[in-house]
This record gives C-alpha cells, sequence and structure tokens, in this order.
C-alpha cells in the first residue's frame, strides 16, 4: 500500500473511531441495571436520628410555589415542606441506571405520580461520580477527590460531602437516602461558598440553573432559573447561591444540572421556560430527577 493510500486509509479510520467515541458518549443507550425501589427504614443506621415512620410518609406535604424576579432572571422556587424524607425521592429514565437513557423531566414525573420535580444531575451523562438514589447504590467509582456531592441523609438532614474523603459505601452505611453530584456546593452553614468567577467546566457566567436547598430537616426548596432567553439573563453560580442564602434562608444548597436541562415540574405541567441548546424554548432529555411523592 503506498503512503498516500495508507494516510487516507488512516484517516478514515480515525474519523470513524472518533464517531464512534462521541456516539458512545452522547448517544448510544446503555443499560446497565433497573431500579431498585430503596425504603428508608432500610438506609438508616442506629447512628441517625430517628427513621420517619410509615404514616409519617402516608401524610400530604406542603408545597408553595414562587417566582422571583432578581438580576434580570426569573427564578421559580418550590417551598417543599415534608413529613418524611420517603417522600423526597429520585427517579431515572426508562427506570433504568445507565448511559444515555434519556427522556424529559416531565415525562419522568409524570410516570412517577410526581407532585412537584426538579431535573437532577445528569449522571448518565458521566461514567464517574458516585450514584445513591432512595438509598440504593448504583455507582461507587469516584469521579475525583475534590467531587462535591450533596448527601440527604435518613433523618432528612442535609450535607456536601467530597468524594475524596468518603466512599460511597460507607455513604451508604451511614445512612444515605439520596447522594446528588454534579454540584457545586453553593451554601454551607448558611455562607456562601463560592465566589463571584467559580463556574462549571464549559459554562459561561451568566446560565440557567437548577439547585436544591435545605432550609431545615424536611424542608427543602426546589429552585430553577431561567436564562439564555430575551426575558432572561440567566445567573452565575455566585448570584443563584446569595439568592438561596438571602432571600430563602438556606442552610445548605447545592447546584444539579443547568443550562438546557433546568426544568421545574407541577402538577402536570412545566412551569418555568427550559431552552434546549440555549436555541428554543423546550424541555431537554435527561437522565434522572428529584421530586416530591
Amino acid at each position: 500500500m503506498s503512503r498516500r493510500l495508507f494516510g487516507a486509509a488512516y484517516s478514515v479510520a480515525l474519523a470513524l473511531f472518533t464517531a464512534y467515541v462521541l456516539l458512545d458518549t452522547f448517544v448510544i443507550p446503555r443499560r446497565y441495571a433497573p431500579v431498585t425501589e430503596g425504603t428508608v427504614a432500610a438506609v438508616a443506621p442506629a447512628s441517625t436520628s430517628a427513621a420517619p415512620s410509615v404514616t409519617d410518609s402516608l401524610a400530604q406535604p406542603a408545597v408553595t410555589l414562587t417566582t422571583y424576579r432578581v438580576d434580570d432572571t426569573d427564578i421559580y422556587v418550590a417551598d417543599l415542606q415534608l413529613t418524611s424524607v420517603d417522600q423526597l425521592r429520585a427517579a431515572l429514565a426508562d427506570d433504568t441506571f445507565g448511559r444515555n437513557v434519556t427522556a424529559t423531566t416531565s415525562t419522568i414525573a409524570a410516570a412517577h405520580g410526581a407532585t412537584v420535580a426538579v431535573n437532577g444531575d445528569f449522571y448518565g451523562a458521566r461514567t464517574s461520580g458516585y450514584v445513591l438514589r432512595n438509598g440504593v447504590l448504583y455507582r461507587d467509582r469516584a469521579a475525583s477527590a475534590d467531587q462535591e456531592d450533596l448527601v440527604i441523609w435518613a433523618d432528612g438532614s442535609a450535607s456536601v460531602i467530597r468524594e475524596g474523603d468518603v466512599t460511597a459505601a460507607e455513604l451508604a452505611a451511614q445512612g444515605a437516602w439520596q447522594v446528588l453530584g454534579f454540584g457545586p456546593g453553593l451554601v454551607e452553614d448558611g455562607a456562601v461558598t463560592v465566589a463571584a468567577g467559580d463556574e462549571v467546566d464549559k459554562a459561561m457566567a451568566s446560565n440557567p440553573r437548577t439547585a436544591i436547598g435545605v432550609i431545615a430537616p424536611l424542608h427543602y426548596v426546589f429552585v430553577v432559573a431561567d436564562g439564555r432567553t430575551s426575558a432572561s439573563a440567566g445567573l452565575s453560580l455566585a448570584q443563584l447561591a446569595q439568592f438561596m442564602a438571602d432571600q430563602l434562608g438556606v442552610q445548605t444548597a447545592f447546584n444539579l444540572d443547568g443550562g438546557g436541562s433546568s426544568t421545574l415540574w407541577s402538577d402536570g405541567a412545566v412551569v418555568n421556560q427550559p431552552t434546549t441548546n440555549g436555541r428554543k424554548v423546550s424541555e431537554r432529555a435527561v437522565s434522572d430527577i428529584v421530586y416530591v411523592a
């Protein structure tokens, strides 16, 4: 084979391989395991405060929706006062743990009878990072020592951890009910923990955002900010954190997947203006949601 033909063949092979890698990373579904339903009683160790009882979990949660206008951006807040941490649940697209298995937030929420829901951390776009949902551990491979996760414990409290400090198995043994990734942490002990220049990889300073905040055990907020439209500029991480600390009084807040994924769903309808790829108002398919049962 001449050098020219070899070079052409090599270029074609490289292009095909690159195309396969991109498809495998972003398109081709990989289904690893069906969802297993966990219970609070099963994950609560003796070291935590008493887990909520089954009768507590049957009481209706109190949900209040409020819209704010801050920094030229519409921000939607669902205030959630629950009677059991079992009411704060997560769901995976198609009830399957995998990669590139996706559905819209509204589709997943409707399938699970959610009262209110937001997009989760889009775990399926990554091959590492802890995934523990409803007390069930699906992935225990750390993304990095500095990767921050939000842990919702069986007693309804929450904390931000770094994966380099604790294993996923240890979190499960200690009574973790949900472990959500993406990050970073926004507020800890009532104080903002991000600076004005902080940002997640490949994100602009002002974006649509999704976050979860904890005011007190069993008192949570879902926060979704619009962005990338003429009506809403979007928020930086610091703006989002400051809003949640100052106006909502959260003690802990954590950044979930944002951009085109940011969606708040309530009582059968999308509440905000999600912007898929920043070009049109529509929902992006995601791998998971957090919702109130």
